[in-house]
């Protein structure tokens, strides 16, 4: 991929002409971002990731960490020993620069499995890297071989239900056959277009049936204001 949410957000940190994100899906059309947001404090972050934040403990991973702004917090502000992972190198190379101790440039599926951890953090729609609803049981495994016996996975998505349209019965029209949640997601940036990519969201009870099929506990920690939760999976 050319990395090009990666270079967006090395261009805002380093102050190299930077431009908003252009971001669209399979059902959604194109939408704008500011790279700003990446960058926000604690007290700018959505309440779920707030909690997310307050309940990490132990070691820590940070999983598609992005511009470190999770992590950042968990290490000056909470003294936590937290790793920040992410498969840009440009968005690690931002995050050595704004001072996080622990980085590497880094697929799930790729991490060593003899380090593991107290928590696990999956956040900004963390089972988006599933892919699709087949390869949930290949990250959980994953993420099961990493995480110490008494630890958790913190991870939130959204059920997207509400975007489709109702039919003469009152329940959902969803085109295909495949999960509703199933999206590709199209990036631009800087007038290049990024390869698509596949991206999953998952509503609860999906998540938590696929958790419990694969060997994890899954709680509900909270529910956002928005379609969104964050939950809690434990092994």
């Amino acid at each position: 991929m050319k990395d090009l949410f990666g270079q967006a957000i090395y261009d805002y940190h380093f102050k190299n002409s930077p431009e908003n994100i252009y971001t669209e899906t399979s059902i959604s059309e194109e939408d704008e971002m500011d790279v700003s947001y990446l960058f926000r404090e604690f007290n700018e972050m959505p309440i779920i990731e707030q909690k997310a934040i307050t309940l990490s403990k132990g070691k820590i991973l940070d999983i598609g960490c992005g511009a470190g702004s999770h992590s950042l917090e968990l290490q000056n502000k909470l003294q936590q020993d937290v790793t920040a992972i992410d498969i840009s190198k440009k968005a690690i190379v931002t995050c050595i620069a704004r001072g996080i101790k622990q980085t590497e440039v880094c697929n799930i599926l790729d991490l060593n499995e003899n380090t593991q951890y107290d928590t696990i953090l999956l956040l900004m729609n963390g089972t988006g890297i599933f892919g699709t609803i087949n390869q949930i049981p290949i990250y959980l495994n994953k993420l099961n071989k990493i995480l110490l016996p008494n630890g958790q996975i913190l991870i939130d998505s959204s059920d997207i239900i509400y975007m489709f349209d109702e039919d003469e019965d009152g329940g959902k029209w969803i085109p295909g056959t495949n999960y509703y949640g199933e999206l590709t997601f199209k990036l631009k940036y800087k007038n290049e277009v990024e390869e698509e990519f596949p991206w999953l969201y998952l509503d609860y009870n999906t998540l938590q049936n696929a958790a419990i099929a694969n060997g994890f506990k899954c709680e509900l920690v909270l529910e956002g204001e928005h379609y969104d939760y964050l939950a809690k999976l434990t092994l």
